[in-house]
């Protein structure tokens, strides 16, 4: 082969594995967005998610910063926010990388309304959560579903749990943290289910309640990611590296520190693209973790948990399916055992606008049973 004809074997080449790496991108995304369509469709029938689905749920204590987190991921300030526990609902957070500027979110429960103030999704998630929970701090473990689009995140699912707490406010049961801690074992015992697990830097990580929940649930550490945040104010002469390196408690998929907005910093409306530069300003600079600085931030806990999410989908697919087709049926069983046929009524006919022949069995199941109670 000459110089010239092997410059342009290599050039089809590399264009061959540009479209390989795009189709593979799409093919990725994909998994995602069907596992997404899974979630909206419980969400619809307003019942919680029981089905064993790969997700990542996110658990944290209170004032680990684990709304921050989710806020920097998303690039916008969207959560409730407050004294207490201020996530008493499931939030499963579905981003959605858009090619054009525009940044806009809709609610799974509104599909209608598009909202570009993220101010109004914040007082949405508020009444949603009270319309739900009660306005007394209840709580309530069917979840809200928000769809975020930009250019600024990438294809990713979240599931924001309930920060775990121990002390009841006024207005909530005695035993509030075993009502929390039951809601967010539910999630997190199930074995596709991906935890991250966050925790604060300034605090011994023996103590963290999302290390030591998650240590139940997965003592081995298999399906666990560890964030640590608040590194920028640990006790001068300190750091983490020992955690972040995993000689504590080791993770098979590691710790990754990062560095959010305080509480003043959120206050005097810094910008979420002031924060992230800060924060690689801290990594670069910092005389520990610039040795890390690389597998540090916010930016690389999101490239990290977009791989980890298709990579884990893609796993456990060919299972997924299976639990879906018996689900399905026994659910058809069910249905006709109230006196339905499901082989001619249990069509489309009764299929309502955006509702899927799964939804529609959901559904049916649930008017059946209220009836049934009546």
């Amino acid at each position: 082969m000459c110089i010239r004809d092997r410059m342009e074997w290599e050039e089809q080449n590399k264009l061959r594995l540009s479209i390989r790496s795009v189709n593979l991108n799409i093919a990725m995304n994909n998994l995602i967005e069907a596992i997404n369509r899974i979630q909206d469709s419980f969400a619809k029938v307003k019942i919680p998610l029981s089905l064993d689905l790969p997700i990542i749920a996110v658990v944290g204590a209170q004032s680990t910063g684990k709304s921050s987190v989710l806020e920097t991921i998303v690039g916008k300030d969207f959560l409730p926010r407050g004294s207490g526990i201020v996530t008493r609902r499931p939030l499963i957070l579905q981003l959605h990388n858009i090619s054009e500027k525009r940044e806009y979110a809709i609610f799974g429960h509104k599909p209608e309304i598009i909202y570009e103030d993220f101010d109004k999704v914040r007082e949405e998630i508020t009444f949603d959560t009270d319309r739900v929970a009660g306005n007394s701090k209840g709580i309530s473990p069917i979840p809200i579903i928000l769809k975020v689009y930009s250019s600024e995140v990438l294809d990713l699912t979240l599931v924001d749990l309930p920060g775990l707490t121990k002390v009841p406010v006024q207005g909530q049961p005695h035993d509030i943290e075993h009502i929390i801690h039951k809601i967010v074992l539910d999630i997190v015992k199930r074995e596709n289910t991906l935890i991250l697990a966050v925790s604060a830097g300034n605090t011994d990580i023996a103590t963290s309640d999302a290390i030591k929940l998650a240590r139940e649930v997965d003592p081995k550490g298999d399906r666990t990611i560890g964030v640590v945040t608040k590194l920028d104010i640990m006790n001068r002469g300190t750091d983490a590296m020992d955690v972040l390196q995993g000689k504590l408690y080791p993770l098979k998929l590691g710790y990754i520190g990062v560095v959010c907005r305080s509480q003043k910093d959120i206050m005097d409306r810094k910008s979420m693209k002031a924060a992230l530069a800060d924060e690689e300003e801290f990594f670069s600079q910092h005389p520990a973790y610039s040795k890390i600085k690389e597998r540090c931030g916010i930016r690389y806990l999101s490239r990290t948990l977009s791989k980890l999410l298709m990579r884990h989908i893609r796993t456990c697919l060919p299972s997924l399916k299976n639990n879906i087709n018996a689900t399905l049926q026994e659910r058809l069983i069910e249905l006709r055992s109230y006196g339905m046929d499901t082989h001619v009524p249990v069509s489309y006919t009764h299929l309502r606008a955006h509702e899927t022949r799964h939804d529609l069995v959901c559904r049916l199941l649930l008017e059946k049973k209220k009836k049934k109670k009546k």
